[in-house]
């Protein structure tokens, strides 16, 4: 099994005894294991077989007993306890409880009182007026229950970036072991790094396709095999996502890459540059009349339209073609120019790691500095600290920092946005700190003009630096709230704040096409990883990538800058 799927089991345990009101503690152990082995940069088997339960009872969030029922996921396949509680509800109930504005009393109350247990059931009783005058029931919440459905519809069979592309990186590490295969790329919207995927495309050459396609459809990590040839395969993952492998004559790679990379629009432009020089470009290749001209490269394709190579990131015919032929494509921010991470926590809040650990883990990823940055009082939830703890939290801080050499630990918080647009902590506690990231973490339905009036006071006040995950958006869970993201960017210009570009794989926020709209205005973004643990550090790379979508380069982000020169961007409001 892969390390989703078992967290996908303790997530459904969690939301299973969120019904059933049980332990808040216990469903909270759950949720924070299921969010540790999500984010493991090692695969949890690997784990396991390197040193048993004392192994796994090392990752943060897991104690003796998860250890023991990951133990027995490993060796039987499944989980006793999540297949009882599963036998409790019926089969979709968790679809039901995962859409916005619903929750697991409502959940319960709905199926008692209407024997509603699906989604489909659902809307066809909040259309028909059904749900008001139920206990906690009015026109409002009905509203918002229909806006919710619709919501959970647009997102259903898209998969975040973070789940799809580990999964994808498995498979093509298996393929690449078989010396039938002799070239390989992940295409589509994966390759393009977009923050949502709708399902895989694998390339290979081989000159012994069959082979490779009798190993591709018996991988672990399939659950359902659609069709099998001998020049195309379909499977559906065991993450449900569908992936297709499929063989193209060496001659024709670098034009199928490109084909199948897309996107449809960025690849309609392309295809009648070509018309215009007389060529023919197809996933086939390059041809001029009936004489093939090219395409085992993919550079094959750019250069017979006059243009440079464009990065897969920008092929979205947002304007690439014409910076390709002006000469102007920006040249993107790459993992190597990353110097820091502004955006983490430790066991002080909701983390799962020290001090020291957090910044011997970024040490070891090449980072000059780090600045630490637990949650404030009002996320109660997260174990926010109050102003008397903050400052004691301070302190270790800077023995850590003392301790551990060649890395600048940075005192900082993650103090959050009150939804009057004060803050959580006094100026005479932030003026502490180095590093001030200011966030909403409630009241996410405010109106669209108070949800903006309410951070741009935010970065009114002198110590704050930088804007987090500044549409609030989960993906597949949450919608952005209502926000003015280009009245936001203006006053970011104007007072000094820096805007997060926040990687981690749930949220990738900023959307792409606001990072080029602050590159444009001249705003500094800060890549952070919002990181509970040592191995969520590494997930700065799909912030990295969606900043790449939003043709930001080095130049572009706080956190390329060495130190000397983000102390002072730091200090420039004060």
């Amino acid at each position: 099994m892969e390390n989703p799927e078992i967290a996908r089991i303790f997530w459904d345990i969690s939301e299973f005894l969120e019904l059933k009101e049980d332990n808040p503690f216990k469903i909270r152990a759950y949720q924070k294991a299921a969010q540790n082995i999500e984010s493991l940069s090692e695969n949890i088997k690997a784990v396991y077989n390197r040193g048993g339960l004392k192994a796994l009872e090392e990752i943060p969030g897991i104690g003796e007993r998860i250890a023991g029922k990951i133990e027995e996921i490993l060796k039987i396949g499944k989980l006793g306890l999540h297949e009882r509680l599963k036998k409790e509800f019926p089969p979709q109930f968790l679809e039901l409880v995962k859409i916005p504005g619903m929750g697991p009393k409502t959940a319960v109350m709905l199926q008692k009182k209407l024997k509603i247990d699906t989604p489909e059931k659902l809307e066809k009783a909040a259309k028909a007026g059904k749900l008001k005058g139920l206990p906690g029931m009015g026109e409002k919440k009905e509203e918002n229950i229909l806006k919710g459905i619709e919501q959970f519809k647009r997102h259903i069979g898209r998969f975040p970036l973070g789940t799809a592309l580990p999964y994808v990186e498995s498979i093509v590490a298996e393929l690449k072991k078989l010396k039938e295969v002799d070239k390989i790329l992940p295409s589509g919207s994966l390759r393009r790094m977009k923050e949502t995927i709708g399902d895989i495309d694998i390339l290979i050459t081989s000159k012994k396709p069959e082979k490779v396609m009798d190993f591709f459809t018996k991988l672990p990590q399939v659950k359902e095999v659609l069709a099998k040839g001998s020049t195309k395969s379909t499977v559906i993952l065991k993450n449900n996502i569908q992936a297709d492998l499929r063989v193209v004559a060496p001659e024709s790679f670098g034009t199928a890459a490109h084909y199948f990379t897309g996107s449809k629009q960025h690849n309609i432009r392309i295809r009648e540059r070509g018309v215009k020089k007389g060529l023919k470009i197809s996933e086939y290749g390059i041809f001029k009349g009936k004489k093939r001209i090219g395409g085992e490269k993919e550079e094959d394709v750019f250069k017979a339209t006059g243009l440079p190579f464009i990065p897969p990131e920008l092929r979205e015919n947002l304007g690439e073609i014409e910076a390709a032929e002006r000469g102007k494509l920006p040249k993107l921010i790459t993992i190597k120019d990353i110097r820091g991470d502004f955006h983490m926590h430790t066991k002080a809040s909701d983390g799962g790691n020290t001090i020291e650990e957090m910044a011997e883990a970024a040490k070891k990823l090449g980072y000059e500095y780090i600045a630490i940055t637990d949650h404030s009082i009002s996320s109660r939830i997260a174990n926010g600290l109050s102003e008397k703890e903050l400052l004691s939290h301070c302190k270790k801080i800077d023995a850590a920092g003392k301790k551990i050499k060649g890395i600048t630990i940075l005192k900082g918080t993650e103090v959050d946005i009150k939804p009057d647009g004060t803050l959580d902590y006094k100026d005479s506690i932030l003026k502490n700190l180095d590093v001030v990231i200011a966030a909403v973490h409630s009241k996410f339905g405010m109106k669209r003009e108070e949800m903006t009036k309410r951070i741009i006071s935010a970065m009114h006040n002198k110590y704050v630096n930088i804007i987090a995950h500044p549409t609030g958006r989960l993906l597949g869970k949450r919608d952005p709230y209502e926000i003015d993201m280009d009245k936001l960017l203006l006053e970011a210009k104007k007072t000094g704040t820096y805007i997060e570009l926040n990687a981690y794989p749930e949220r990738l926020d900023l959307f792409d096409f606001y990072c080029k709209k602050a590159k444009e205005l001249g705003i500094l973004i800060a890549i952070g990883t919002d990181a509970h643990t040592t191995s969520q550090l590494e997930t700065m790379r799909f912030g990295v990538a969606i900043g790449r979508r939003g043709w930001l380069e080095a130049k572009d982000i706080l956190n390329s800058l060495p130190l000397s020169k983000v102390i002072k961007k730091l200090h420039i409001k004060r």
